[in-house]
């Protein structure tokens, strides 16, 4: 009686590593698509990234629960910029500088180190001949993403002025950054908007932003945190009023491009990215 050869040993499967995008909502975010996309380039086919969307109440506990769960690190959108900088163990100079983070990392010990790449993001992302030094910029909002703007562009030897629809957090926040805060609409060479003002999809919500003809002049240039296919009715008027504009997805890809490097060690795939963020819808 013949006996059949022994099983071939099956190498053991490899443990997925996780990483994600926390935010609330967070449904709209192309974060996975464009993540997932770089990871695919550089051949990391065991790791995957995940939207994990987290009320207010329940983002710390569910964050810290993460490492052990097999999360390499984490991007943290709106509104929890300014609570992630809080939970970390350590934080990054630029980080602990703007007061928000957007990256967590999460190490083999379980703890979390903060680090923002929303402010280099947003540099990155500017085009040819709008560097911001020497140039008066405004920026629209106060939250964590205008916490980063206003940082990056006070750093770089931009004059800049803070707007936000609770004056009080804009007077804050201009005092804390070096920055002037504003009541209302003002001429500027570089408008960012940092609110959630076009997220919703209602064409007329920029309305709301002090951003008029009058003001965002040809030869300036205004960017738009907020991605849509297509773009934002806010980039449109900006547009037709003869500015430069800039998606939101260049500035996503550019920040998403820094925190991927934090997280693998490697460089992420542009090109990957911007083809991914392309082929979806918000």
């Amino acid at each position: 009686m013949t006996r059949g050869l022994p099983p071939t040993p099956q190498p053991a499967p490899v443990p997925t590593t996780w990483l994600g995008v926390c935010g609330w909502p967070i449904r709209h975010s192309r974060s996975p698509e464009m993540h997932n996309a770089a990871l695919g380039a550089a051949g990391l086919h065991a790791w995957r990234y995940l939207r994990l969307p987290l009320p207010p109440e329940l983002f710390a506990a569910a964050v810290r629960a993460l490492p052990a769960r097999g999360f390499a690190g984490v991007n943290v959108t709106i509104p929890h910029k300014e609570a992630a900088l809080a939970l970390a163990d350590e934080a990054t100079p630029l980080a602990s500088a703007i007061g928000a983070a957007n990256t967590l990392a999460f190490r083999a010990d379980g703890s979390i180190e903060a680090d923002n790449t929303d402010a280099p993001g947003l540099l990155d992302a500017l085009p040819p001949g709008h560097a911001p030094a020497g140039r008066r910029a405004l920026v629209l909002g106060a939250g964590g993403a205008g916490r980063a703007a206003v940082h990056a562009l006070v750093q770089a030897g931009a004059d800049v002025l803070v707007w936000n629809r609770t004056p009080e957090r804009a007077r804050e926040l201009a005092e804390q950054l070096g920055a002037t805060a504003v009541g209302g609409p003002v001429e500027a060479d570089l408008f960012v908007n940092c609110t959630s003002v076009g997220l919703g999809g209602d064409p007329d919500e920029f309305k709301t932003l002090p951003l008029t003809a009058d003001y965002v002049r040809a030869g300036s240039c205004l960017v738009d945190l907020v991605y849509r296919d297509g773009g934002t009715s806010l980039l449109a008027a900006a547009r037709a009023w003869g500015a430069e504009v800039v998606d939101g997805r260049e500035v996503l890809i550019a920040q998403g491009a820094a925190s991927f490097q934090r997280w693998t060690g490697g460089s992420a795939d542009r090109d990957a990215m911007r083809g991914a963020l392309e082929m979806t819808r918000p």
